[in-house]
């Protein structure tokens, strides 16, 4: 039986990271991948062929646009040439997760189901028997298919199939709000579909600041039919259409289109590791508990990502991957801190966060200051015709920063200055004090920093100082 110092189980974002940091760093390593494709989700299912998706469904939407300017559009959207363009961006992408890449590191790679047959001892696909000093679980997540009558005689889609139709579907409805149904039920929308998302719930984006949330579910609804508060009962078909039946303020109704898209959570990637037999502790919805150290009640195993259930990012997986690396291989205690991670919903236009909302500090009762602007007030948005959007800046009464949140075309680019003043440890003036090439987007940043020194200029101690100043050499 080959002994490991390290083996990594899942071939996503996170393992590769730690699988390539561990034998860099002169560890031997095995990596044992289920699918027989290195890259994750992210790459095959999920983040790429999702993103390529939807640049698809802007650039028709712009086209259709054209008509503002005397150009007469027509037709419909191919959906064999975005199949082509998606399949093109995913088969571009896995030249870096090239197998031989991570063989040339050192790394020893397992095609195959793992399974533990005790805390150190792993068997692949049946058939080979390895044993790690030290197991890192990088397994990731899946779908979650909800228990709804009829579900299993009916059609459906998810970000593991969607990427494959043929056709343009007249009507879509989705079951769900979250972000990845909101991302590609405007996608859909852009393409020329009709979109509907039925939501239990009374409002989405649940996790983004309040202001953030209100100004970004009025721009997708001029894309999005919604249906908040929408009891999922039932689905059937009728005349080849998918019916989803369900319960709205007591009343029964029912919706019908020609996909129906699912879009109702993930659940962990752990179905056949036999986790009892390494005595890993799981929680009440399958993923696996980590302690601060992204260890396990097994403190030789690890498990990071989605499968921790933490947060479902790629570069989230990303961070805790290099932690893991110091922690596993050089036996450091380091702990994970996600008070920096951003994420950004890529809807259109999308949404940026990172840090603590406004509500969050209420509800810790921290102090705060609030400092925002709409892109209305910025010239290149005006430029653009793309005003639609706010960025807020939340910091304590010192300036340091807490939060920031955006919403507004390519927020997920311009707002990585703020990620690094946070990383860095700098204030919210650090970024109005840097230099912004005129015009560009990133001018909202610079903005609403601005405000920061308007305040200290004309409502703090300056003034006072200022005018003793003045009166002195009167």
């Amino acid at each position: 039986m080959e002994q490991y110092d390290l083996i990594v189980i899942g071939g996503g974002a996170g393992g590769l990271t730690v699988a390539s940091g561990a034998a860099s760093l002169g560890a031997k390593v095995a990596l044992v991948e289920k699918s027989g494709l290195l890259g994750g989700d992210c790459l095959h299912f999920g983040c790429v062929p999702s993103k390529a998706f939807i640049q698809s469904a802007r650039e028709v939407a712009t086209i259709r646009a054209a008509g503002n300017y005397g150009f007469e559009t027509k037709g419909s959207v191919d959906m064999k040439k975005v199949k082509e363009r998606v399949k093109g961006a995913i088969s571009h992408i896995q030249q870096h997760d090239d197998p031989e890449r991570f063989l040339e590191l050192g790394v020893d790679i397992y095609f195959g189901a793992a399974e533990f047959l005790d805390p150190h001892t792993i068997l692949v696909e049946k058939e080979d028997r390895i044993s790690g000093k030290r197991v890192v679980v990088a397994t990731g997540s899946s779908p979650l298919i909800p228990e709804i009558d009829g579900l299993g005689d009916v059609e459906y889609h998810t970000n593991e199939t969607v990427f494959e139709v043929d056709e343009l579907p007249r009507r879509v409805v989705f079951i769900g709000g979250g972000p990845i149904g909101l991302e590609l039920a405007q996608a859909f929308s852009h393409l020329g579909s009709e979109a509907i998302v039925l939501e239990q719930h009374d409002e989405i984006l649940v996790k983004e600041d309040k202001e953030i949330r209100e100004v970004a579910t009025g721009l997708l609804e001029k894309d999005i039919q919604f249906v908040f508060g929408a009891e999922i009962k039932r689905v059937s078909k009728r005349d080849g259409q998918k019916v989803v039946h369900y319960v709205k303020d007591g009343e029964e109704r029912s919706i019908e289109g020609d996909l129906l898209f699912l879009a109702t959570g993930r659940k962990p990637g752990t179905d056949s590791l036999n986790l009892s037999a390494a005595g890993v502790e799981t929680d009440d919805r399958g993923f696996i508990k980590v302690n601060d150290e992204l260890r396990t009640n097994q403190s030789h195993i690890f498990a990071i990502g989605d499968v921790n259930g933490r947060y479902p990012f790629t570069h989230g997986a990303g961070m805790e991957g290099k932690l893991v690396v110091q922690n596993a291989v050089f036996g450091l205690k380091r702990n994970v801190s996600y008070n920096k991670l951003p994420w950004t919903t890529y809807t259109t236009p999308e949404i940026f966060h990172i840090g603590l909302t406004e509500e969050e500090a209420v509800e810790k009762g921290i102090e705060y200051k609030v400092y925002k602007k709409t892109l209305d007030e910025v010239d290149r948005f005006v430029a653009d015709q793309k005003t639609e959007g706010l960025v807020k800046i939340i910091t304590d009464p010192k300036g340091k920063i807490l939060g920031a949140h955006a919403v507004g075309a390519g927020a997920g680019d311009w707002m990585q200055s703020v990620v690094f003043a946070m990383e860095k440890g700098s204030k919210i003036g650090a970024l109005s004090n840097m230099v912004y090439p005129y015009p560009n987007h990133a001018a909202a940043v610079q903005q609403t920093a601005d405000l920061y020194w308007r305040e200290k200029l004309f409502d703090g101690v300056l003034p006072v100082i200022s005018k003793k100043y003045v009166e002195l050499f009167r």
